[in-house]
């Protein structure tokens, strides 16, 4: 159990922002762009700015509204929302602009996910923080079609009873790797003023 929890927390953490080597090439750190589909070159993801540095430029939930506008409409059936603790706790005080009601919407009933503007929102640790300017602290997007996940399948185990006379000493393997393969799957929010 504990070898499965390091693995998937390792590649978790490479899904978002692993570099490619030795590790799969995580979403967020691909090249974006504010530019919209059809006319962005490929291998760059489009953003959308927050409107602020490192922060929101409203309390009202327009930049959440530009991101969700930015994707064609077959990508939103399956979307959902990914952000740190800290960008969560900020997107919960955020409120309709004409009603003054929290955006967020807490799941009452048990295995339900809570909501955001009708999307699922997951929470992860791995990405990064939105109060730094120019970090792209919120992703939304269909990952299942946006984001390949090439997992060689069994973990190898190599027993070491040699190197240390009087301890044995087990060493795990798993090869993974991930990238982007649907640049119009996958937006995220830079949270910028430009």
């Amino acid at each position: 159990d504990k070898v499965a929890t390091a693995f998937a927390e390792a590649e978790n953490a490479a899904f978002i922002s692993g570099d490619g080597v030795v590790k799969p090439r995580g979403f967020a750190t691909y090249t974006t762009s504010a530019t919209a589909d059809g006319s962005r070159s490929w291998g760059q993801l489009q953003h959308v700015v927050s409107g602020a540095n490192g922060a929101f430029h409203t309390t009202k939930a327009d930049p959440l509204m530009d991101l969700i506008a930015a994707f064609k409409p077959g990508y939103l059936q399956s979307s959902q929302w990914v952000m740190n603790r800290a960008t969560l706790a900020a997107v919960r005080k955020l409120k309709e602009a004409s009603t003054d009601r929290y955006l967020w919407e807490p799941s009452l009933q048990a295995g339900v996910p809570s909501r955001l503007l009708g999307y699922s929102a997951v929470l992860d640790e791995g990405m990064p923080a939105f109060a730094t300017t120019g970090n792209l602290a919120i992703a939304l997007g269909d990952f299942r079609r946006g984001y390949l996940i090439a997992n060689r399948t069994g973990i190898t185990l190599i027993r070491d009873n040699v190197t240390a006379k009087g301890t044995t000493k087990f060493n795990f393997r798993r090869r993974v790797g991930g990238g982007v393969y649907n640049f119009e799957a996958i937006k995220l929010m830079k949270f910028a003023a430009s």
